[in-house]
């Protein structure tokens, strides 16, 4: 219960509604504790001395009791309810604001079907428990205590029953919980691994037909599926031995009060509704100790649920806000790398301590090493390089997506840590390598980072990516759909999508990283003629693999396994750089072009 303690303060802003539940649910108890007692009355008063007044006098108080009881038991399930759904709603709303604060490194290690899971689920099973603590946390043990002492109060001597029927359950109960709990576990990270496939593959649709590999698939899936089975078969399985040892000990109880009882009343030492009532307070205490068993299995269930979503909201984004960074900021363009080294796994700077002195790592650990270079206000700076060379961790540094591990870069000479990330972002327009729409329309899409924006504006930022064109061709023109991450759009569409919303944005540095890999040649040429003819001068990064995108840049960086080895201009690189004259003439020798 110790990671479903640490949950429990997001039941504090609904404390009244918590208070409530158990408040009636004891009221609803005290009716039923009455009721055995009411039961001995009319057989040993009434019955038994033939006075029809005290029977229907006691079945009257019997009747509101139960009347009493049921309000009470209704208005508890309702503010349980109440309780348990606002504290769901606050921990999913919490979970999913500190997936959205994560860094590119915590996504990169965390697995997409893992969070789904933890976000429906897992929440699903916390929630689950906490509705049902509400209910029960009062009722069980006030029912339990209840009864022992009523069943006590109404025959001493048969209430040495339970020295021997307690401790029995209890060990039962204990020897289940050591054994459930773990097993749970492994059901939730099996369904991760379900969540996982069946992710990728809605993702993969494409690829998986494409290359006929929907029988591998539904493989993969069906022997996750079954091991899912397997594992849900033997934690119930376990857990489902708890309900036959709960009734055997109750009917074996039942039995004794009956046999011991019956002799007390041939002595005289008992009445009969004396017994039924022991009888009636026997059943509530097991059924007590039976509704512990049926709690606790839940709880080990909801336990390992709790464990996992406290692990991600105890996980600390990589990328971490620096008190008194700059909110206020308008940059003029200018970009610098200053001896910037950078690797995947955090490194020397994976606790936030920045490093003040070049490091002289194994070259294997690092995707960028040494960098050094400066983009001076509306310059157009291009990188190439050969794939993996380490183009997109060099600009994905820039908005700060990763922090650099040594070294600095620096925005008007800020450091990119000490501006705001929100603020950081705004100066920064960024269409990503792999594009990513989300559902709605076109229009929706292009206004993502400027929601306030005029359909003019929107226009004007889709022409520029000469996107105008054909998302005029649609019958809806703006207002068409999008599927599910643009799947009704080809690649190259998607691409000019992204860049017009990155433009719309008016950031002063844009960054393109390979968006133009999909469209053709003639295509790129426009974009990059209707980028240079905009009135905004901005400080532009553009990352590509083919020269054609690069032409016309101020400056060309040349990567090699993280490091710059090029720098010029096209005709100086021409000259100096053996690496870029090489792509060049694989490229644009006798007038052939790359494709990618």
């Amino acid at each position: 219960m110790h990671a479903t303690r640490k949950l429990a303060r997001y039941l504090a802003p609904y404390r009244l509604q918590a208070i409530l539940a158990p408040l009636l649910m004891a009221l609803e108890v005290a009716m039923d504790l009455m009721q055995p007692r009411l039961v001995q009355h009319i057989i040993d008063d009434g019955i038994a001395r033939g006075d029809m007044a005290v029977v229907f006098t006691t079945g009257g108080w019997m009747v509101g009791a139960a009347l009493i009881g049921l309000v009470g038991g209704m208005g508890c399930t309702i503010f349980a309810i109440l309780a348990g759904q606002h504290f769901g709603a606050d921990l999913r709303g919490d979970l999913f604001r500190k997936v959205q604060s994560f860094s590119f490194g915590n996504l990169d290690r965390l697995d997409t079907g893992a969070l789904i899971t933890r976000l429906t689920n897992d929440v699903t099973q916390v929630v689950e428990i906490v509705m049902m603590l509400l209910r029960i946390m009062v009722r069980v043990p006030l029912l339990l205590v209840g009864s022992l002492i009523m069943a006590v109060i109404t025959s001493p001597r048969l209430a040495l029953i339970f020295l021997v029927l307690v401790p029995l359950v209890l060990a039962a109960l204990n020897w289940i919980i050591n054994k459930t709990f773990p097993m749970f576990g492994d059901v939730q990270r099996r369904l991760d691994t379900i969540n996982t496939i069946l992710q990728e593959n809605l993702a993969g649709v494409r690829v998986v037909k494409a290359f006929a590999r929907s029988g591998h698939e539904q493989q993969r899936f069906h022997g996750a599926n079954d091991r899912l089975m397997d594992q849900n078969i033997l934690a119930m399985r376990t857990s489902a031995v708890t309900m036959p040892l709960m009734m055997l000990a109750m009917n074996g109880g039942v039995v004794a009060a009956i046999w011991f009882g019956g002799i007390s009343i041939t002595t005289g030492d008992l009445h009969v509704g004396q017994l039924v009532a022991f009888i009636n307070y026997l059943t509530q205490t097991l059924m007590s100790l039976m509704m512990i068993s049926m709690l606790v299995i839940r709880i080990a269930r909801a336990e390992a649920s709790a464990g996992r979503i406290h692990e991600v909201l105890e996980s600390e984004p990589e990328v971490r806000p620096v008190p008194g960074a700059r909110t206020a900021f308008a940059p003029q363009g200018r970009v610098a790398f200053e001896n910037v080294w950078f690797s995947y796994d955090g490194a020397s700077e994976a606790n936030g301590e920045r490093s003040t002195f070049n490091v002289q790592p194994s070259p294997y650990d690092y995707a960028l090493k040494d960098v050094s270079f400066v983009a001076e206000p509306g310059q157009t700076v291009a990188i190439l390089g050969a794939t993996g060379s380490g183009k997109s961790s060099l600009v994905n540094l820039i908005p700060r997506f990763y922090d650099v591990t040594s070294g600095r870069v620096t925005l008007d000479g800020i450091d990119v840590r000490d501006i705001d990330e929100a603020a950081l972002r705004r100066a920064v327009g960024v269409a990503l390598q792999e594009t990513v729409l989300f559902s709605g329309t076109i229009r929706d899409n292009i206004r993502y980072g400027r929601p306030d924006a005029s359909d003019d504006e929107v226009i004007t930022a889709a022409r520029i990516a000469q996107a105008h064109a054909f998302i005029m061709r649609f019958p809806d023109g703006y207002d068409s759909p999008v599927g599910q991450r643009g799947v009704n759009l080809s690649g190259g569409q998607k691409q000019r999508i992204a860049i017009a919303r990155a433009l719309l944005a008016e950031p002063m540095i844009l960054i393109l990283d390979d968006s133009t890999s999909a469209v053709d040649v003639a295509t790129e040429a426009q974009i990059q003629a209707a980028l240079r003819s905009m009135a905004q001068r901005q400080t532009r990064i553009i990352v590509a693999q083919r020269i054609s995108a690069v032409l016309g840049a101020d400056m060309i960086l040349v990567l090699d396994d993280g490091r710059v080895v090029g720098r010029g201009t096209h005709t100086e690189l021409l000259e100096n750089s053996p690496i870029y004259r090489e792509i060049y003439e694989s490229q644009l020798a006798n007038g052939v072009l790359s494709h990618d």
